[in-house]
């Protein structure tokens, strides 16, 4: 009675093998580093890593170890006064065709990092970070709106064919149309009011003209700010996301504003670029109608457009948008065998899809032009000293190939400037264009050194109450103490590999949720342990009383252990931030430690005192 399979030994060792591989890349703390990579046009290579390394061995940066990994290069110095220096040296000799930032370089073994073990990232109430307040502007995302709205009204009014004087947008945002006859405006009306229930309508003459002006009602605005805000919040998740930093935090603040919390990022200017960075596409047909010479003196024709490609060359191109960058599934960057270079391959959603496939069906000798749209913020100072936000948008061609066959879900975008152009682009389209531009209205930085007194705290905390209970243990059950702390530890190894296998961020609540899992995980080994003692105290055998012990909590265990679990899935799914932090750690915390607890202890105690005559147990 009470002895281990093989198999309960092996486990065992598994157990305690995987929680310490995992687990000991966290004592390995990161090093103060820079790092330099290329920006649009430029990329970093062999040269660049020879020009990073004279420019800080000229100024007696003392460097521990540069890197480079074909994207970036990182050099580690030995103090954090050195980080500045180093990172203010190479911004000099590098100029703006780089950026430089501030990085915490791991130090983990190459052994551990071959295996997968990496250190679990910190929060930024650990760890410090960059917070910024992010306004959301509404009244671009309404203008965008309206533009749609006109492109569809010209549509509409040609199928139909109603006759109208003048079509355009006004500068509060209204679509404002002349007819000549009053027929002309109630067909227009009547068609318009069935399509775009959302518009309201206002109508009247005008000397010989009569006019018909569509308003966008409040509560569709409404729908569309809501829209735009949470479009804006799963495009800057996607985009950190893919750029790598860990775990931000992005939440709701108000009907147009967004709170954004990057841990780790010392540099908030890096930060800057990578929120406020927006990108899109437009993919239109070039006019092969009307002569560009003539649009480039100032006649553009009705329904067309002129562009410039990235060189400056001018071209004409047909108003309508065939699709844009919301109807873009996927992209990615890819070599193209037959030409050679790099292209970014798109998958377009199933309207899109539609769309691409007749249109090329039916251009087919004729062009069609990729246009890359960028949203940029503009700040100026004025003489009151307040800052004045206004956003421009800049529009380049970026190619424009013959159409050869019939086009359909797939595409490919060529003439691009770089490879590592290709795979920003594909970043950015996955990510997804913003509904409405972003501008940053507060921003504020954490040190590292409150983060490291928090650390400091809840180390303290955790170890602090640990002791607490192994000497409890200890000193009330006696070797079962000895075994159920052995237990207790394993439980905190694991959890802490698990978190760092997971690559979790760990926060002041997912201290917390330790801190409880401690307590929660020595309430399984006493139960245990007062069942055996109940069972002695009944008269039964000290093996009997083993086996009865733990067969008789198991259930018990079970039920408590999974009443906590729910509701720790409960925080999780309704809580953001920090509860999804504290969820997500005792999440954790009640799984290994119902391994550890019943299945470790098991073992031990079956290893102690199995297969031989016991007079009593030590308990």
């Amino acid at each position: 009675m009470n002895q281990n399979p093989v198999w309960k030994y092996l486990a065992l060792v598994f157990i305690v093998t995987f929680g310490l591989i995992y687990a000991i890349p966290n004592v390995y703390q990161a090093e103060p580093g820079v790092q330099v990579i290329g920006s649009r046009n430029t990329v970093v290579d062999q040269d660049v890593v020879a020009r990073v390394s004279r420019a800080l061995e000229n100024s007696g940066v003392l460097v521990k170890a540069i890197s480079f990994d074909g994207e970036a290069i990182r050099a580690t110095v030995d103090s954090e006064e050195a980080q500045n220096t180093a990172r203010d040296v190479l911004k000099s000799a590098l100029g703006d065709n780089y950026a430089v930032a501030l990085a915490d370089v791991a130090t983990t073994p190459s052994w551990l990092s071959s295996l997968g073990g990496k250190p679990m990232f910190l929060g930024l109430d650990l760890r410090g970070g960059v917070h910024f307040l992010m306004q959301v502007d509404m009244s671009a995302a309404k203008a965008k709106a309206m533009e749609n709205y006109e492109a569809d009204i010209r549509r509409i009014l040609r199928e139909e064919r109603i006759r109208y004087s003048g079509l355009q947008t006004t500068e509060v945002g209204d679509v404002e149309m002349r007819f000549r006859t009053e027929e002309d405006v109630v067909n227009a009306g009547n068609k318009l009011r069935l399509e775009f229930p959302e518009l309201g309508q206002f109508q009247r003459p005008i000397d010989t003209s009569f006019e018909l002006q569509l308003r966008m009602s409040e509560q569709a605005f409404s729908e569309l700010s809501r829209a735009a805000l949470k479009k804006n919040m799963l495009s800057i998740r996607n985009r950190i996301d893919q750029l790598g930093v860990s775990e931000p935090i992005i939440q709701q603040q108000g009907l147009d504003r967004i709170v954004v919390q990057l841990p780790g990022v010392k540099d908030p200017t890096e930060a800057k670029s990578i929120l406020g960075k927006t990108a899109t596409l437009e993919v239109r047909l070039v006019d092969e109608k009307n002569a560009l010479a003539s649009s480039v003196r100032g006649n553009v024709p009705i329904g067309s457009k002129r562009f410039n490609f990235r060189d400056g060359t001018p071209i004409l191109l047909e108003n309508r948008i065939l699709f844009a960058g919301e109807n873009i599934v996927d992209a990615a960057a890819t070599f193209d065998s037959q030409g050679g270079g790099q292209v970014v391959s798109i998958t377009l959603d199933a309207k899109a899809a539609a769309v691409n496939s007749d249109v090329t069906g039916d251009n087919i000798g004729n062009r069609m032009a990729v246009v890359y749209v960028e949203t940029r913020i503009n700040r100026e100072q004025l003489a009151n000293g307040d800052e004045k936000v206004t956003t421009s948008e800049v529009k380049e061609v970026i190619t424009a190939p013959v159409i050869r066959d019939q086009l359909g879900k797939r595409f490919q975008i060529t003439g691009l400037d770089r490879p590592g152009e290709a795979q920003e682009l594909s970043l950015l389209l996955r990510a997804g264009s913003l509904a409405a531009p972003l501008y940053i209205v507060e921003e504020r930085t954490i040190g590292p050194s409150l983060g490291a007194e928090n650390i400091e705290k809840g180390f303290k905390s955790v170890a602090y109450g640990f002791l607490a209970v192994l000497i409890f243990m200890i000193i009330y059950y006696r070797l079962f103490g000895f075994v159920a702390s052995f237990a207790l530890v394993l439980n905190l190894v694991i959890i802490v590999a698990v978190l760092s296998l997971l690559q979790a961020t760990l926060t002041l609540p997912g201290v917390a949720g330790m801190v409880l899992t401690v307590g929660m995980a020595v309430d399984a080994n006493v139960l245990i342990f007062e069942r055996i003692r109940e069972e002695l105290q009944a008269g039964a055998s000290p093996q009997l009383a083993i086996h009865r012990g733990y067969d008789n909590a198991f259930s018990t265990i079970i039920d408590a252990n999974i009443t906590t679990l729910l509701a720790a899935l409960v925080l999780f799914n309704f809580g953001t931030g920090p509860i999804q932090g504290f969820a997500i750690t005792l999440s954790i915390g009640i799984m290994t430690s119902m391994v550890t607890a019943i299945f470790v202890t098991r073992i031990l105690v079956n290893l102690i005192y199995g297969n031989r005559r016991l007079d009593g147990l030590n308990i």
